[in-house]
């Protein structure tokens, strides 16, 4: 911002500068080209009197002293000629003058002056430049006894005017370095409680305000929106402090009346009568089912309140490591496991996220997979991962609700809790990846997994956490 308003400043300077200094240098070169025009029409109309004066008395001999004088001081080429249009003397300097009796009559300003009239007009001369020249009758009355031509290089007054145009452009350039000065101070007082801002909002997307926004400097409207920012921030870190005080505790204390509900459940088993022990285990596994619940809700209040930058993590390692610990309850179900592909490699993944991925789709897997199945962990070239089943799948509905929270396929015949895939997909975005449903080619459910590809510098930058598995704790690895 502090860039733009910059060049906003700059802009409309610059836009000043050009509507004052434009006319006031346009204004000035036509000035001072009139004036010069004047000037030579002066001067060619007082030697045209004195030469017209020479020629009447026959003086023509006097004529190239005359104006080889003037033309020496002024720096002007001047031509005369007589009646005839022949010249009578020219002051350029070598073979360029014309010799007298040279006849140019012919020459449009010559010829008019001959008619008497006069002559002022700029022409380009054969070398490239411009003159101005200024052609006169010398006359007396209605009589021409000749004419004279005053050139002048218009270098003469064109130097002036470019040297007025660099004086306006460095004035400008003064200016705007001026301007730029108070600009950016004026940009950096006013986008300094923005930028204070700015870095109290990535602290407070960290999860932890350390240094709230400066509220004492910029405009008062800044100053009163890092206030209010503060205070809401300081609001909502009390409000997420409670939460997840909440988190942390209310696990224990849930826990421990389901337990005590279960045992007493269980002590009633004596003394019912044996027509009612279905019920009892009805209402048992109703009991268990509720504590996972409770564990599952736990455990994503506690992702969503935990922020958690990713780190690379090995996916063949940490599948190898979850693969090896399903394989014998897969086992027991005559369910097999089996991982194909090339090797991944390294993920980004916050801490624990993968394991979690696994085993709740694992889980989710292995309790709808029918005896004798197979489920196959596909790995994919660009930090991708599959996991397909031989169960009886997903319709088209049921995969897009299947992420929700508490939903169950009306079908299911098992008891789980609907939280395991709402855990996965909240892990797979903090991770920085996703994951789809899909049906797996003859039945089943294909469950695709992307996670972003892990750099060589991000492996070398990856700090040690030996406390990866205690973060893991209590996040409901392997929910229904």
């Amino acid at each position: 911002m502090t860039r733009r308003l910059l060049l906003s400043y700059l802009g409309l300077a610059l836009l000043v500068l050009a509507g004052l200094e434009i006319p006031l240098g346009w204004i000035y070169a036509r000035g001072e080209t009139a004036r010069f025009s004047q000037s030579a029409e002066r001067d060619a109309s007082m030697l045209a009197e004195v030469a017209e004066e020479d020629i009447e008395e026959g003086r023509t001999a006097e004529l190239p002293a005359l104006i080889g004088e003037y033309a020496a001081e002024s720096g002007s080429r001047v031509i005369v000629v007589d009646r005839e249009g022949l010249v009578l003397a020219d002051t350029a300097p070598g073979a360029a003058a014309h010799r007298p009796g040279t006849d140019l009559s012919r020459a449009p300003d010559i010829a008019a002056a001959l008619r008497n009239r006069p002559t002022v007009t700029t022409r380009a001369e054969a070398d490239g430049g411009e003159v101005l020249s200024a052609t006169l009758p010398g006359s007396s009355g209605t009589t021409v006894r000749g004419a004279l031509r005053l050139t002048y290089p218009m270098t003469t007054v064109t130097g002036r005017i470019h040297r007025v145009w660099l004086a306006l452009a460095l004035a400008g350039a003064c200016v705007l370095t001026a301007v730029a000065l108070v600009a950016f101070t004026l940009a950096r007082w006013i986008t300094r409680p923005l930028r204070t801002l700015e870095r109290a909002t990535t602290q407070l997307a960290d999860g932890h305000l350390a240094h709230p926004p400066d509220a004492t400097t910029g405009p008062p409207e800044l100053r009163r929106l890092a206030s209010s920012f503060t205070r809401t921030a300081t609001r909502l870190q009390h409000l997420l402090k409670a939460q997840q005080a909440f988190a942390s505790e209310a696990s224990h204390q849930l826990k421990t009346p389901l337990a005590a509900l279960r045992l007493r459940l269980e002590n009633f088993e004596p003394h019912l009568d044996p027509r009612a022990h279905t019920s009892l285990d009805e209402t048992i596994d109703e009991v268990e089912r509720l504590a996972r619940m409770v564990q599952g809700l736990l455990a994503l209040a506690r992702l969503e309140n935990t922020a958690t930058t990713p780190e690379p993590v090995d996916l063949d390692a940490v599948l190898a490591e979850r693969v090896a610990m399903w394989e014998p309850l897969a086992a027991e179900e005559y369910v097999g496991l089996v991982v194909v592909g090339a090797r991944a490699g390294h993920v980004l993944a916050i801490p624990g996220a993968l394991e979690q991925i696994i085993d709740n789709l694992l889980a989710n897997a292995l309790r709808v997979s029918p005896p004798g199945t197979t489920i196959t962990l596909v790995r994919v070239p660009g930090a991708a991962l599959h996991v397909v089943d031989q169960g009886p799948g997903l319709s088209p509905a049921d995969r897009e609700r299947a992420f929700d929270r508490f939903w169950r396929a009306s079908d299911a015949a098992h008891d789980g809790t609907g939280l395991g895939l709402p855990i996965v997909r909240h892990l797979a975005h903090a991770s920085g990846g996703d994951i789809t449903l899909h049906a797996a080619p003859g039945g089943g459910l294909d469950a695709h997994v992307t996670l972003r590809p892990a750099t060589s510098d991000a492996r070398r930058r990856r700090p040690r956490r030996d406390a990866a598995a205690g973060h893991r704790e209590g996040t409901g690895a392997g929910l229904p």
